[in-house]
């Protein structure tokens, strides 16, 4: 291609751009019925919460791990919270040593399950267990509930904290090792049903920081979806024991793969990084993605967000908005589309 036809192709694109800006739609939406946690498209194979007496250089920093399932105040069928192998001691535990874990499922609704501030935070102090609590079951190690489900429930929808504004009912539900030294992994599915995963329509899950186990795949990406409210100027990404295995990018409407600061082995590393207004009432895609060569098995990983002012990020099992795309990505692709049609059509010199 010659200099004059790069800078035609150019001056056409310097055009169009202001007017293609407008007309893209910077999100794609996804159906808003929980679901499976962690969801699907997150890549994320379990949940990952140790025994109290459990090293923090294996990946989590304090034993605890807090969701939020908010249910249509429409809805006047029972709900169920199922959990998938929530025994310690089977087939995808983190072991050590004797099967000695122990871990308590709890379920709260009621005043003040979700509003409590401290059930908005990110470590298990004060009135984190707020709200009334509806059920709860300790498990160990038991081949019954290995690689299979237990179910929580029926809960009438009504026993969440009603939100009004919002329309909605929460619950929270708190996995927590009590006892011993091993690795508790599982994942959640709020469910229509007791014996099967049927979908709760208009029902979202949330939470203010996860724990999760990375797949051992190399070059695997997975996926977290913190919202931007319209106050936000910068937001802090916050991740412990990476281990160095691989990179964090954020990808959103003005971020192509801005790269964050990586954690080692049992330490915490914090990277600054700008909100710009066409990302604000929006998901970010927050990106793990794991090393290609020398890769870690069995990495497990905490994470969470904070704002300019230390207020913690929610981040949605359905990110809200739907999940974000870099804004020049559709014009690029219709660039390069359109240049494969040209070489198409192009008549043949003879």
């Amino acid at each position: 291609m010659s200099k004059k036809h790069t800078r035609i192709q150019l001056a056409k694109v310097n055009v169009l751009l202001p007017l293609l800006f407008i007309l893209i739609i910077p999100f794609s939406f996804t159906n808003s019925n929980a679901q499976p946690v962690p969801p699907e498209d997150a890549n994320i194979p379990f949940l990952v919460t140790f025994g109290s007496s459990g090293l923090k250089s294996w990946g989590d920093d304090d034993y605890c791990q807090v969701f939020f399932l908010s249910v249509p105040v429409t809805k006047t069928t029972p709900i169920y919270i199922r959990v998938y192998d929530p025994d310690c001691g089977g087939q995808f535990d983190e072991m050590y040593g004797a099967d000695d874990t122990k871990t308590k499922f709890s379920i709260y609704g009621g005043i003040g399950a979700f509003t409590d501030k401290d059930a908005q935070k990110v470590d298990p102090v004060g009135n984190y267990k707020s709200g009334t609590l509806l059920d709860s079951k300790t498990f160990g190690a038991d081949s019954k509930y290995d690689n299979n489900w237990y179910t929580f429930g029926p809960f009438n929808p009504s026993d969440g904290e009603k939100m009004t504004e919002f329309g909605i009912y929460y619950f929270k539900i708190i996995a927590q090792g009590i006892q011993g030294d091993d690795g508790n992994l599982y994942t959640y599915y709020f469910s229509n049903s007791a014996d099967e995963n049927k979908r709760i329509e208009g029902s979202n899950a949330s939470t203010y920081e996860w724990t999760f186990r990375m797949p051992d795949k190399p070059g695997s990406v997975c996926h977290l979806y913190p919202y931007i409210t319209e106050n936000v100027i910068s937001v802090q990404q916050h991740n412990f024991d990476w281990d160095a295995d691989g990179q964090m990018r954020i990808v959103s409407y003005e971020k192509k793969g801005e790269l964050a600061a990586l954690s080692n082995e049992n330490d915490w590393k914090i990277s600054k990084h700008e909100i710009k207004k066409t990302e604000l009432k929006s998901s970010l895609d927050f990106q793990f993605v794991k090393a290609k060569v020398n890769a870690k098995p069995h990495n497990n990983i905490c994470f969470y967000m904070t704002n300019q002012t230390g207020e913690f990020l929610q981040f949605n099992a359905i990110p809200i908005g739907g999940v974000p795309k870099y804004k020049y990505d559709g014009i690029i692709n219709q660039m390069q589309q359109g240049e494969k049609l040209n070489n198409i059509t192009k008549p043949k010199k003879q």
